[in-house]
């Protein structure tokens, strides 16, 4: 049976803090989050995103779902840093 991956919250969070690659290419990522209502949300492809508030102040992250040609597809959806319990495919530990 294959191990599951994990990653540490604040390696994620700084992953998500990387905008763009060497290459001046937004970064894509992928993430599972649960919303405040206890909905579980899935983005297979997200690009980090700016929030109207100060977001860091409130544990509070923006990101953006893309198609597969990096268009955004959607709205700016807050993610509480708690709330995050998968990263690119790895579960989220502390």
């Amino acid at each position: 049976m294959a191990e599951i991956q994990t990653i540490r919250r604040n390696l994620a969070l700084k992953e998500y803090e990387i905008k763009e690659t060497p290459h001046g290419k937004q970064t894509v990522f992928s993430i599972r989050f649960v919303k405040k209502n206890g909905e579980l949300v899935f983005i297979p492809r997200a690009v980090a995103a700016v929030l109207q508030f100060n977001g860091k102040d409130n544990r509070m992250r923006g990101v953006m779902p893309v198609d597969g040609d990096n268009n955004g597809s959607g709205h700016v959806t807050p993610v509480h840093i708690d709330g995050i319990i998968e990263w690119n495919g790895k579960k989220i530990r502390m």
